[in-house]
């Protein structure tokens, strides 16, 4: 059904009303150029693999024709900020190939493979959540080995959460919120008040120097929000527009989101000034039926003229629309916009916040639901053809699916705890069985079962006729059999 939204009337509501997470620990700068990583505390670590526990994705549905590739998520449960965080792969069958823990207080965000100089790497953004659904971090970039190569920040400051998008020209595009002093008695607050900019930012990742810089606050005033003043939280400046996504076309002009504006805006390079403006109170077009949105994410160029946006439809304040992804298309020359397709999940869900739409190179779209916890594919035509929950209170604020190919520079580990073993390859992607070998001395093992990867921590029963093996060990193969990695020894504890 398609939706058509009127303009929100927005009810009165206190600070108090509003659910925040606070997030402490805030993560270290990053330059435009490489840099140690953290140490990762241990955690709680499972017993097996030396990895603390990997947020389950629950498959519900997985119809044929997806698009080939796995899943990349940044798992989140802001009700257990001590439990380990961090950017997760997980295959067709929910089943994680790669877990990366982060140091505590921090989240992941935004986790996808991207192209460095002519390779492709996969980047995502780390650091401290605040309490206005921004972010103070990094973004990293790591290679098929999982080494960071490069982290890159702000020119002034951290790098906000919502958007780490590398270019073909060496550079990443970022989005930073700045705090800055403004009148904010047009929206009902202080003459001398605190307001975030929504910025962009592109960095040159070699260098970390500042190439471009736009400034919401230097086009867009702060009257034109659907945000009330009264509804940030206690002490914390206003957040008038919420900058969520940025795209660039061929031309190089920038599409940026607006979340507290609920417009998308087309951003002259050369210039920063305003193109136009699509949905929001000064939308330059008229909202054909079915187009009008409110409270998106990322919105990108999905073809010449069609956007693609996810609509929620709904924030904190209120219980809103079924959120949707919206493919709208602009004719500024006639100033028209057109409903060309719309999805939404059978389930009618309401995302409050976050979500994503990622077009795939098969017509497909792969979908985060944000908070929900939902992650899903949809055919070209509109048909459902995967689903899956993450383990309850867990979300990802984006997902994207992607072929994917690497392999550690660590080797895989055996563990041996009874009559179980358990072999573990964390980010190998083409390991398609674990071979075992058991035997009374290190140096004199033989090969005695075979069994089919299944997940990062691979569960291999040990043969009964092997019982009084002392050492395994474990040997990663492909799908035609050729050895790609193996363990060393490993003692047997626990018979």
């Amino acid at each position: 059904m398609i939706h058509t939204k009127p303009r929100w009337s927005v009810p009165a509501i206190g600070a108090a009303a509003i659910l925040t997470v606070v997030l402490a620990t805030p993560s270290g700068a990053g330059s435009g150029h490489a840099l140690p990583v953290r140490a990762v505390p241990a955690g709680a670590a499972s017993p097996t693999s030396g990895l603390p526990p990997v947020p389950k994705v629950n498959v519900l549905r997985n119809r044929p024709g997806t698009a080939p590739g796995m899943f990349f998520t940044t798992p989140q449960n802001p009700n257990d900020l001590a439990v380990p965080h961090g950017p997760t792969i997980v295959d067709g069958k929910g089943r994680p190939v790669w877990f990366r823990p982060i140091p505590a207080g921090e989240i992941a965000t935004d986790l996808r493979v991207q192209t460095y100089q002519g390779r492709k790497v996969i980047t995502w953004w780390q650091g401290e959540h605040v309490n206005v659904g921004a972010g103070r971090g990094v973004g990293y970039i790591a290679d098929e080995n999982y080494r960071v190569i490069a982290t890159v920040k702000g020119s002034s400051g951290p790098a906000d959460l919502h958007e780490f998008r590398l270019t073909s020209r060496g550079t990443a595009l970022l989005t930073l919120y700045p705090q800055v002093q403004r009148d904010l008695t047009a929206v009902g607050g202080p003459k001398d008040g605190t307001v975030f900019d929504g910025v962009v930012e592109e960095i040159d990742i070699a260098t970390g120097r500042l190439l471009w810089r736009w400034s919401s606050l230097d086009h867009v005033p702060i009257s034109e929000t659907d945000l009330p003043y009264a509804a940030r939280p206690d002490g914390a400046p206003y957040d008038y527009f919420h900058i969520n996504s940025i795209d660039e076309d061929a031309e190089g002009d920038l599409l940026v989101s607006g979340r507290f504006v609920s417009t998308v805006f087309k951003i002259d390079r050369q210039t920063g000034k305003i193109e136009w403006r699509l949905g929001g109170r000064r939308s330059s077009f008229p909202l054909g039926i079915g187009v009008r949105f409110s409270w998106q994410h990322d919105a990108v160029w999905a073809g010449k003229d069609t956007i693609k946006l996810f609509d929620n439809g709904t924030l904190f304040l209120w219980d809103g629309y079924e959120s949707r992804v919206a493919w709208i298309k602009v004719n500024p020359g006639r100033k028209t916009t057109r409903l060309v397709k719309q999805v939404t999940h059978p389930e009618h869900l309401s995302t409050i916040q976050e979500g994503n739409a990622q077009g795939l190179p098969n017509g497909n779209t792969a979908v985060s639901w944000g908070p929900t916890g939902r992650i899903s594919e949809f055919s070209k035509g509109g048909k459902l053809l995967f689903d899956a929950a993450l383990d309850k209170n867990w979300s990802t604020y984006r997902i994207f699916r992607s072929p994917w190919r690497a392999k550690p520079e660590s080797a895989p580990i055996a563990v041996a705890q009874g009559g179980t073993v358990h072999a573990v390859w964390n980010g190998a992607t083409g390991v398609a069985r674990w071979r075992l070998y058991a035997g009374t001395a290190q140096n004199a093992m033989e090969p005695i079962a075979e069994t089919a990867w299944n997940g990062l921590d691979t569960a291999i029963a040990l043969p009964a006729a092997a019982t009084s093996a002392t050492y395994v060990k474990v040997e990663a193969l492909d799908a035609q059999g050729k050895p790609l990695g193996s363990s060393n020894a490993a003692p047997r504890t626990g018979r």
